[in-house]
């Protein structure tokens, strides 16, 4: 029996994805552990295996095709001596729509018989642009297409109902829709969205074009990423984390000589072993240190109880196309500085081509922002959900300070502590600070 290839879940709170890529065609041959597609999710790009072996004899959802949902069939495979004559209805769902939505789905798409004219005609809307086909095949009034051609349709703005299917039982296929596109028939009256990855051009209903004409602007579609961004920051920053900032100044005088003479000691450019160790990867170790010093401040707020965590796993973020990325320098408190700027390096690289792998990104316990390189003095970053807080680093530069009541010039950078106020009090963010900060202006200290 033909055996449905499901969309994955390639981490524990993926909803749905981007079938970025096949890399395989139907009437290939696969084994089990063979790399058959590429998925994007929100945050990375990963690899899908073949389960079993056989013939790839149908790919149902063509790549590039965004919001594939979680289980829904991607493909079917053929076991040894079926072909595609074997595949029907029920193996290319597969049984794998979610919830409990299949069985209803099902009966839906089971043949009835043709509805009266009075019935087909209330089903159709009396603003449709084009008269329904006779040939478009309904059960229980619905015109019976496939998932990606109902997909196809909605983005291009094609009404189904005036579409004659080509495929088995005049199902409504891909094909038809590209005729459709092609042709220009069934167009609904408002403009649609280009095809998936390029610029598009929203409706009218969602942008008042008396602020802004359609031809005054390009608007580029939402992807999975920036969608996620949104969504848990919005739940952050709206109350569901009661979050305060706390900001302090410290002296990097002394650490930016130690930086100078660590990386001194490094070979040249090019010969093996070379290094460059930078401020932020000591900001990374010596926020870890701290969070090992006060242990109050390296927690998770859940509704039962508070974790207090063993190890400083920190976040550190990466901006990459399409919005940004905290992969985890695990058990940071462990690991000296050419090991974090290595993992750094490696973990930053690899997120801006989305190949992180979900365990990379996915927990820890705190996150350091750093602006710095942008010149940016001070910011307060938002909390994102497990961290109990997230410290936001400015740029380290020559400031007017007075000393002994001397006015005198040092290197100084403000740092910014924003805290989950349900877990991280006030008192424990400063007693933080305080720490952070003796530990960097005196980084020897971390090595008691």
């Amino acid at each position: 029996m033909p055996v449905p290839i499901l969309m994955p879940a390639l981490s524990p709170t993926m909803e749905e994805g981007t079938l970025a890529k096949w890399l395989v065609k139907e009437g290939d041959t696969v084994s089990s552990g063979d790399v058959i597609a590429e998925i994007e999710t929100d945050k990375a790009t990963m690899e899908v295996e073949a389960v079993d072996e056989g013939t790839i004899g149908k790919i149902l959802i063509e790549e590039g095709s965004e919001g594939v949902k979680v289980n829904e069939t991607i493909a079917v495979l053929l076991e040894e001596g079926e072909s595609a004559d074997d595949i029907d209805e029920a193996s290319m769902k597969g049984g794998a729509a979610s919830g409990g939505g299949d069985k209803a789905e099902k009966k839906e798409e089971e043949p009835k018989e043709e509805p009266k004219k009075e019935e087909a005609a209330a089903a159709t809307p009396s603003t449709a642009p084009a008269t329904p086909s006779k040939d478009a095949p309904k059960h229980n009034g619905r015109v019976h297409a496939s998932p990606l051609a109902k997909r196809m349709a909605k983005n291009e703005g094609i009404e189904l109902t005036a579409l004659k299917g080509s495929g088995p039982h005049g199902r409504i296929v891909k094909r038809d829709i590209e005729k459709a596109m092609k042709d220009g028939t069934g167009k609904a009256g408002a403009a649609a969205p280009a095809a998936a990855g390029k610029a598009y051009q929203p409706p009218a209903a969602g942008i008042d074009e008396r602020l802004y004409p359609a031809d005054s602007y390009e608007a580029i579609k939402n992807d999975g990423m920036r969608k996620t961004i949104a969504k848990r920051l919005s739940q952050s920053f709206n109350g569901e984390v009661p979050h305060f900032p706390l900001n302090i100044d410290i002296d990097l005088d002394t650490l930016l000589e130690a930086r100078e003479r660590i990386n001194a000691m490094s070979p040249p450019k090019g010969e093996e072993g070379f290094y460059k160790v930078s401020v932020n990867d000591f900001v990374i170790k010596a926020s870890a240190m701290a969070l090992k010093k006060v242990p109050a401040a390296n927690a998770t707020y859940t509704d039962d109880a508070i974790l207090r965590h063993k190890h400083a796993d920190v976040g550190v973020a990466v901006a990459i196309d399409g919005g940004l990325i905290t992969p985890i320098i695990w058990k940071a408190e462990t690991k000296g500085l050419l090991q974090i700027s290595a993992e750094v390096r490696d973990l930053a690289g690899r997120a801006r081509q989305k190949k992180l792998k979900p365990e990379e990104y996915m927990g820890g316990t705190f996150a350091v922002s750093n602006l710095g390189m942008f010149g940016i003095k001070s910011f307060s970053s938002i909390v994102s959900q497990p961290h109990g807080a997230i410290m936001s680093v400015g740029a380290a530069e020559e400031r007017a300070v007075v000393r002994n009541g001397q006015i005198v010039i040092a290197n100084q950078m403000t740092v910014t502590l924003t805290c989950d106020h349900r877990v991280v009090d006030g008192a424990v963010g400063a007693e933080y600070l305080s720490v952070f900060k003796k530990m960097i202006e005196e980084p020897t200290s971390m090595l008691l």
